[in-house]
């Protein structure tokens, strides 16, 4: 699976495909640029349905859901899509006759709610729903399935607040696998997940981000090198990088569009404009952060030294400015306190099971 941006890599693509599986169709989709992607799971007896947890995707539709960094509760979407949200979930489930679980994944773009897939079965988010709201859903399903009904089981409300943000973050497998590419896409790639939990997103995704082993900088050199059709979207965070006193690098282009704005950047080399470039700078422990989305097949392969140099040195390297806004986020929180521990227990204390 690959999202093409030209029509030359969609050619060879295609071509690549017919050899490998010439009996089977190749199917084209027209890709939904710059959406956020939210996943419902839900549990429906034929006729209620109890939503157990609508989580905001991180990262932008186009990267696969099990690579996606979630939250709990939504961050960004306003509150009339979240009800747009619950009502195609309740129609859908009741009209495909589900009894058990259900996972919906949807699309948020301009306003509009769009259905990407319908999965009438357990989702791999259930056991982050459960943990992050206390409630039980494969439980509640297997009862559900053996008959009792949503009404009869106690369940605390659905659209209850929560005193906190919980965090999924995916745990890649990137240092087992010699020349791999820490670049997310459409397929998945990680191995594992972990979740941090917190009174603010911020200091929720700073604790996912320690248990999968990234720890985010508190300072130093942030490296960015972004694609044209990302440059407007990363100016908030290279002010919010600024303005957290890290000195900003980049790219001859994106450094020339970000002084073009009041953003002071250093010129760093590319990899294949000369040395000492990036990547050498990233060996040689000179940067602490690096921003790197790449667009189109040449771009991907030339950042791709970059990437590595990044993984290989234990430097966080961020391909989605979704990710990115949301690393800013947890820098700033890291620097009042996320070092409040507490069990799920303590968390649920006086939740209905």
């Amino acid at each position: 699976m690959v999202i093409a941006y030209e029509e030359e890599y969609l050619r060879a693509h295609v071509a690549e495909a017919v050899v490998v599986s010439p009996d089977h169709p190749v199917l084209l989709d027209r890709f939904l640029e710059g959406a956020i992607e939210v996943d419902v799971d839900a549990v429906c007896d034929g006729r209620e349905v109890y939503i157990g947890g609508i989580m905001e995707h991180i990262e932008e539709a186009g990267i696969h859901s099990g690579d996606s960094a979630c939250c709990i509760p939504h961050f960004s979407l306003p509150d009339a899509t979240i009800a747009t949200i619950r009502e195609h979930t309740r129609r859908i489930a009741l009209a495909i006759s589900t009894h058990g679980l259900i996972n919906i994944q949807f699309a948020v773009k301009d306003g509009y709610v769009y259905v990407l897939e319908v999965n009438p079965r357990a989702s791999r988010t259930v056991p982050f729903v459960s943990k992050a709201t206390g409630v039980p859903l494969a439980k509640v399903a297997a009862r559900v399935m053996a008959g009792e009904m949503l009404a009869d089981l106690g369940l605390p409300e659905e659209d209850r607040e929560l005193d906190r943000f919980c965090v999924k973050e995916a745990v890649m497998p990137w240092g087992r696998f010699p020349g791999a590419d820490p670049v997310l896409g459409p397929e998945m790639k990680s191995t594992g997940e972990a979740m941090g939990c917190g009174g603010s997103f911020g200091v929720a995704f700073a604790k996912a981000q320690a248990a999968v082993g990234q720890t985010l900088p508190d300072g130093g050199t942030a490296f960015i090198s972004v694609n044209d059709h990302d440059k407007p979207t990363v100016l908030p965070v290279a002010k919010d990088l600024v303005a957290l006193g890290f000195t900003v690098a980049a790219t001859r282009g994106t450094a020339a569009f970000l002084a073009a704005h009041g953003i002071p950047a250093e010129v760093v080399y590319k990899v294949n404009e000369g040395r000492p470039n990036i990547a050498d700078e990233v060996v040689n422990g000179r940067v602490s952060l690096v921003i790197n989305t790449p667009l189109g097949r040449a771009s991907f392969f030339d950042d791709r030294s970059l990437r590595r140099a990044a993984m290989m040195q234990g430097v966080p390297c961020i391909t989605t400015l979704t990710g990115a806004a949301a690393a800013v986020s947890a820098i700033r929180a890291m620097r009042t306190d996320v070092s409040e521990v507490r069990s799920l227990q303590d968390y649920h204390a006086g939740s209905a099971t």
